[in-house]
C-alpha cells in the first residue's frame, strides 16, 4: 500500500496543500484556500485604518487552511488518513506575530483587536524601514560582523526591525507579548503543542547563526535599552535544524485536519528554501528562482563568500553541508497585477472577452508580438522597493521613454523586462563576488504559466532555464520534508537528499536564450544598470523625497 505525505504552503494570498506519493513524488491531490482576511494593507477587520507601507494578516486564516485543505486532499484522492505518514509546512518570511505563552495571538484578545501591532506582520510589511535604517547604522558603527552574512544590510522585512517598530509605536503590545514568533513556527506549535523554532527563518530573517547564535546583548541594548534581553525574554535560543521532526499531531489538531494523532510533523521551513530540493537541486552553482508576487533567488555554495546586497547566507540554511545563499526581488507578480488593475483601458477588457481570454492572456499575446527594444521603454522594477541588491524599501518604480503612442502591451512587456534585468543584476553580483551561477531553474505560478516571461528571462540572462514540473513546488518540498520527518521506518526517508532522488520533478522542456535577442537585451540592460545605480545608490534620492512629501501631505 503506498504511503503519502502532505505539504502545506502558506503563501501571501492563500494556503495550499498537496498530497504526495512518497515513493514516486506524484501529487495525487491539491487544495487551495484563499485567506478570509487576505492581506490587510488598508484597514483592520473592524475598520481601523492602516498607514502607508503596512501589510498584515490574521492568524485565524492559517488555521482555516489546515481545517479546509487537508481533509479536502484526502477526499479528492480517496486516500485513508492511515496512509499519511508525515506533514511539512512552509511560509513566507519574515512573517511574525506577538503571542501569549499559551500561543494565543494578541490580535485574538478583545482589547487588542483594534491595534494593528497585535496582528501578523507579513513579509512585505515595509513600515519598519526607519528602524531597519537605525539598526544598520548602529551595526555599522559598532563594526558588527554579522552584517557581512547579510550583504551589508538588514532588511525592513526581517524580524528585528518589526520588533523595534512594535516597541517604539505600541509599547503596550511589546510588554503584553510573551513571545514574538514566526508564523511558520506558530502553526507547527499549534499542530504539535511544542514550540520548535526553525533554523531557516532564524538564520535568514533573525540574524542567528549556527556558530555564533544571536548578536550580543550589548548590540540589542544599543538599539534600545528595552531590547537588551529581547532574545531571552521574547524569543528563544533553542533553534532546530530543518529536516528534523518537530513533533506529532495533537488529538485536537488531528481531529480538525482529518488525520491520525501522532502523525509526524516536520520542523517548519521557508517557501523559497524548501523549493530547492523539490526541483532536484542538491549541489552548488544552480540558482532557483521562485517567481510569484515577489521572487526569491536561492543558490548553494560550498564556502563562505561576502556578497554585498544579498539577503544573506546561512550554513545548512537550505540543505545540510552547504551554505545557502539568498537574494530576491520585492515586486514581480505584484506589479503585473497593479498594472492590469490600474493601467489597462476598458477596450482591452472588451477585446479579451471577445477572444475568450483573460486580461493577462491578451496582454501577453500582444506583448509577444513585440521585439526586444521595439517599445522604446525601460522600467525600474521597484514598485514595492528593492530587496536585492540595494536593500531599500523606500525606492519606488519608474518607467522611461513613454510617448503619446505608447500602448499598454508595451508597458506590460517593459515591466516584465525590468524584472528580468533585476534578476540579471543579482546573478552578476553573485558571479562578481565568487559565488558562481552556472545553471538557472524556476518554479512558481508565473514560471508555470507564462512562457513569454520565461523566454525573456532566458534572453536577458543568456542562460537556459529549467522549470519545475510541479505547479505547487514549495508544497511539494514541504511534503518531502514531511516524509523525512516520518523517517524510513514509517515509509519515508532518512535524509532530504534521498527524498530528492525520488520525489523531485522537472518539466521535459526548458527555455533557451535567443542569441539575437540576448544581444539587444545586453544594450538595454546597460541602460537599466545606469538608472539602477543613479536612482538607487544615492546620486539622486528623488524617489525618497517624493515619498517624504507624500507622507507629510497625508498627515495634514
Amino acid at each position: 500500500m503506498p504511503k503519502f505525505s502532505i505539504g502545506i504552503d502558506f503563501g501571501t494570498q492563500s494556503g495550499r496543500a498537496v498530497l504526495v506519493n512518497v515513493e514516486t513524488g506524484e501529487e495525487v491531490a491539491t487544495s487551495v484556500k484563499e485567506y478570509t482576511h487576505g492581506v490587510m494593507d488598508e484597514s483592520l477587520p473592524d475598520g481601523t485604518k492602516l498607514p502607508h507601507d503596512w501589510a498584515l494578516q490574521h492568524p485565524q486564516d492559517y488555521i482555516e487552511v489546515l481545517a479546509t485543505t487537508v481533509p479536502d486532499v484526502l477526499k479528492k484522492a480517496g486516500v485513508s488518513k492511515d496512509d499519511v505518514i508525515g506533514i511539512g509546512i512552509d511560509f513566507t518570511a519574515c512573517t511574525m506575530l506577538p503571542i501569549k505563552k499559551d500561543g494565543t495571538p494578541l490580535c485574538m484578545i478583545d482589547k487588542f483587536k483594534s491595534n494593528p501591532h497585535a496582528y501578523v506582520k507579513l513579509w512585505k510589511h515595509h513600515a519598519a524601514q526607519k528602524y531597519a535604517n537605525r539598526l544598520n547604522q548602529i551595526a555599522q558603527e559598532r563594526g558588527e560582523k554579522f552584517l557581512q552574512r547579510y550583504g551589508g544590510k538588514i532588511s525592513s522585512e526581517w524580524l528585528f526591525p518589526k520588533i523595534m517598530q512594535i516597541l517604539e509605536e505600541a509599547p503596550e503590545i511589546y510588554e503584553e507579548a510573551d513571545k514574538f514568533i514566526e508564523a511558520a513556527d506558530w502553526v507547527v506549535m499549534k499542530m504539535t503543542g511544542v514550540e520548535k523554532r526553525n533554523s531557516c527563518t532564524a538564520g535568514y530573517k533573525a540574524i542567528w547563526s549556527k556558530r555564533e547564535g544571536y548578536p550580543s546583548k550589548e548590540f540589542f541594548k544599543a538599539l534600545h535599552p528595552r531590547l537588551e534581553n529581547v532574545v531571552d525574554e521574547k524569543l528563544s535560543r533553542d533553534i532546530y535544524p530543518i529536516g528534523q521532526k518537530a513533533g506529532e499531531l495533537t488529538e485536537e489538531m488531528a481531529k480538525l485536519m482529518g488525520l491520525n494523532p501522532g502523525t509526524a510533523v516536520a520542523i517548519a521551513n521557508v517557501d523559497a528554501h524548501v523549493s530547492v530540493p523539490a526541483v532536484g537541486i542538491t549541489d552548488i552553482g544552480k540558482m532557483l528562482m521562485i517567481i510569484g508576487t515577489s521572487t526569491c533567488h536561492m543558490l548553494l555554495w560550498n564556502e563562505e563568500k561576502m556578497v554585498p546586497g544579498i539577503c544573506g547566507y546561512v550554513e545548512d540554511g537550505i540543505l545540510p553541508g552547504f551554505y545557502g545563499y539568498e537574494a530576491g526581488q520585492s515586486c514581480v507578480g505584484d506589479h503585473f497585477e497593479w498594472f492590469v488593475e490600474n493601467c489597462v483601458p476598458p477596450t482591452y477588457y472588451d477585446e479579451a472577452k471577445q477572444k475568450g481570454l483573460n486580461i493577462y492572456q491578451l496582454l501577453k499575446e500582444k506583448a509577444k508580438a513585440l521585439k526586444p527594444g521595439q517599445s522604446g521603454l525601460l522600467a525600474l522594477d521597484w514598485w514595492n522597493g528593492n530587496r536585492s541588491i540595494l536593500v531599500d524599501a523606500d525606492l519606488t518604480g519608474m518607467m522611461l521613454g513613454m510617448t503619446l503612442t505608447t500602448k499598454p502591451e508595451e508597458m506590460y512587456r517593459a515591466l516584465i523586462e525590468a524584472t528580468a534585468y533585476g534578476t540579471k543584476i543579482i546573478i552578476d553580483n553573485f558571479n562578481e563576488h565568487g559565488v558562481e551561477v552556472r545553471e538557472l531553474y524556476a518554479c512558481g505560478g508565473i514560471a508555470e504559466k507564462d512562457e513569454l516571461l520565461m523566454q525573456i528571462y532566458a534572453d536577458v540572462t543568456g542562460l537556459e532555464i529549467k522549470v519545475s514540473a510541479s505547479p505547487q513546488t514549495p508544497a511539494l518540498g514541504s511534503a518531502m520534508f514531511g516524509a523525512v520527518a516520518a523517517g524510513k521506518e514509517k515509509g519515508g526517508y532518512d535524509s532530504i537528499f534521498e527524498a530528492a532522488k525520488k520525489m523531485a520533478k522537472l518539466k521535459d522542456y526548458s527555455y533557451k536564450p535567443n542569441p539575437q535577442n540576448h544581444e539587444i537585451y545586453n544594450k538595454l540592460y546597460k541602460e537599466y544598470r545606469t538608472l539602477h545605480d543613479y536612482f538607487g545608490r544615492g546620486a539622486n534620492d528623488v524617489m525618497k523625497r517624493l515619498k517624504e512629501i507624500k507622507d507629510e501631505v497625508s498627515k495634514l
